[in-house]
């Protein structure tokens, strides 16, 4: 399941640069962006988000109170990621029950002990059963039990279907790998599968077997071998195994 969030910045350049540094994580999806505290209340009211990011400009305290006003409308408030390019804010970011507070520029480091320490304290427990992809103000719901793998080109990503319809996503594979079921195992820099039909595993011609109305072979990698001997070894746990 995945973490939303938002980011309340009234910098383009800091809010685009922790825009790119969050893609980096498949399993933290963008709601929505603010300027400025009023905006900013009215969409973590809209989407209520698990994480907001908050840039606490020079004019810091309406930010703080916007927090505060919030335990009027929701019962749970989300988790909440403060940085500047001072630490002046950190102590009234500390009692108003900040998650997190970072100093500007943002740093790739900081924010990945972030995600890192969030994902441990607080997990996404149940997988969904359904994926969204979302293109522009399009939105597209797969069943995850209905699809065989996923293939990427370059930067879009092709869901290959039970039904043998192909539905398309402009985003890397990478971005979808920790968002998928823990049936789903990438072999390949190309290629992520469903172990859920896999009829054979082949190590002499690098090649897995899904089972479907026609069969398809789908290469892996030496690079992903250790995910392949996993893959092995979980299908033969749940098999019966035929002595010759």
């Amino acid at each position: 399941m995945d973490y939303t969030y938002i980011i309340i910045d009234s910098n383009a350049t800091t809010k685009l640069q922790l825009q790119l540094y969050l893609q980096e994580y498949g399993d933290f999806t963008c709601m929505g962006t603010a300027q400025n505290p009023e905006e900013g209340l009215n969409t973590i009211l809209k989407f209520t988000p698990d994480v907001v990011f908050i840039n606490l400009v020079e004019d810091s305290m309406p930010y703080f109170q916007m927090i505060t006003e919030l335990n009027q409308f929701m019962q749970a408030l989300p988790i909440v990621i403060g940085f500047s390019t001072t630490k002046k804010y950190a102590y009234n970011a500390i009692k108003s029950g900040f998650f997190d507070y970072w100093i500007l520029p943002h740093n790739e480091f900081d924010v990945r002990k972030s995600i890192m320490r969030l994902r441990k304290l607080h997990p996404k427990q149940n997988m969904p059963s359904t994926i969204c992809l979302k293109t522009y103000n399009d939105y597209h719901y797969l069943d995850t039990n209905d699809i065989l793998y996923l293939k990427s080109d370059n930067n879009a990503t092709d869901f290959f279907m039970r039904d043998g319809n192909v539905v398309s996503a402009f985003k890397t594979l990478k971005s979808f790998e920790e968002r998928l079921p823990e049936s789903f195992i990438r072999i390949h820099q190309s290629y992520i599968l469903n172990s859920r039909y896999v009829s054979r595993i082949n190590y002499g011609k690098s090649i897995c077997t899904l089972r479907n109305e026609t069969e398809k072979e789908l290469p892996f990698s030496k690079t992903y071998k250790g995910k392949i001997d996993t893959l092995k070894e979980m299908l033969s746990k749940a098999s019966i195994k035929a002595l010759n």
